[in-house]
């Protein structure tokens, strides 16, 4: 069986009712969940399962499951008591918000980053503390210059939307594939793109703002020279942070 990925179409889910399929040493795998699993440079989702009897269970992770392709398992926070969540119990998943939002804002900001500096991108981490992107260039960057390209963009509330294509229509389209280091899954018959209006079209399975005035107030905190042909941007909310993880 697989994990019906209620996230995928509507990132703005912060709860669902579901039942567990199964527990073991990878986590808790439901039949559906709101639960976003570490991938494509995005940090998991945490957050908590509650019972219909009121057990509790904090979720410090999510990940894809090594063992069964399709599930998703909910990781539980270290310590936490899960023996009350066998297959069959009904939960109510319920995503940390504030990290959540995080995670939507940074990752639709990267692909504002994407649209500044057009090079091919070989790594990515999107966390709820931070960003960053590795550039496949050995040009200079300039750190005032993309904060102010970044700030334009959001300011321009640009329509994020997201649609799928066939397999096909991407092989006719190689160029819309930035990434080196994650290539879109296939196998599915169908890839999802992430399109800001007027900005950016690339394949993308991650979570994302409906607008780019959502992403507020994002700035690049630095700028390195990984390599002779890998130069990293970081970026950071010019608001504390919700946290790191």
């Amino acid at each position: 069986m697989s994990t019906e990925e209620l996230f995928r179409e509507d990132a703005m889910l912060q709860s669902c009712e579901a039942t567990v399929l199964g527990a073991d040493e990878a986590g808790i795998v439901l039949d559906r969940t709101v639960f976003y699993p570490q991938g494509g440079g995005q940090a998991g989702d945490a957050g908590t399962l509650t019972t219909t009897s009121g057990a509790l269970l904090a979720i410090a992770d999510t990940r894809k499951h090594p063992a069964r392709p399709g599930e998703i398992a909910h990781v539980p926070a270290a310590g936490a008591d899960a023996s009350a969540f066998v297959p069959g119990t009904r939960v109510v998943a319920c995503i940390d918000a504030l990290r959540r939002r995080a995670h939507m804002r940074f990752h639709t900001a990267t692909h504002l980053l994407c649209a500044l500096v057009p090079h091919p991108v070989d790594g990515c981490s999107i966390t709820a503390g931070y960003a960053r992107l590795d550039f496949h260039m050995n040009e200079p960057l300039d750190k005032a210059a993309l904060t102010a390209g970044i700030a334009r963009l959001v300011a321009e509330d640009h329509a994020v939307l997201q649609r799928w294509i066939s397999e096909a229509e991407l092989d006719a389209n190689p160029g819309l594939v930035r990434s080196m280091s994650v290539q879109p899954p296939r196998g599915q018959g169908r890839i999802r793109v992430l399109e800001i209006e007027g900005v950016d079209l690339q394949p993308c399975g991650g979570t994302h703002v409906a607008r780019t005035a959502e992403v507020g107030a994002v700035v690049v905190t630095k700028i390195e020279k990984k390599s002779a042909m890998t130069r990293r941007v970081v970026l950071g909310f010019a608001e504390p942070a919700v946290g790191r993880g």
